[in-house]
């Protein structure tokens, strides 16, 4: 990766959307060798996903929250089956795997706290691995995004 690479890769994390010409402009290089780039960047992995980050409040779910998990066993299938059961519900955006004091922490949207409690029931107390979990309310969204800094990337043609 050359400092290039990181410009286009900086351009498209808060714009996926950029046309080959507007990449050009930014980063300058040719629109061909900025698709050429992105392309290859595409092929070796370096971009996870093409996503539209959506408002949470304008779809009914603008409740945020922060939920710390703490599981009673953690071999490695019961580690395995909570990773699969948060990857398949729909009210979890962002689950991670941590150390600490507990196991993993969980981003969600909710509509309301009814919704919420309607999670808990479903995947918490029906769940008899689950030991505990803490739960934070998101008071305000002050910075969100998946952005990632990268080096050269701001000196685009340097």
């Amino acid at each position: 990766m050359d400092k290039f690479d990181a410009a286009i890769l900086d351009a498209i994390q808060s714009n996926n959307r950029l046309t080959a010409e507007a990449l050009s402009k930014l980063v300058h290089l040719s629109p061909d060798s900025c698709r050429k780039r992105l392309a290859k960047l595409r092929t070796e992995g370096y971009v996870d996903a093409d996503i539209a980050v959506l408002n949470p409040g304008k779809l009914g779910r603008g409740l945020m929250l922060i939920v710390e998990v703490a599981l009673t066993s953690e071999r490695p299938a019961d580690l395995d089956r909570f990773r699969e059961t948060m990857k398949t519900a729909p009210e979890v955006m962002q689950c991670y795997y941590i150390t600490g004091a507990s196991d993993f922490l969980l981003i969600l949207s909710a509509s309301d706290m009814a919704d919420y409690e309607a999670f808990t029931r479903r995947y918490f107390f029906a769940e008899e691995n689950i030991m505990k979990f803490r739960t934070s309310v998101v008071m305000d969204r002050v910075k969100t995004g998946f952005s990632i800094p990268l080096p050269f990337a701001d000196e685009p043609g340097a």
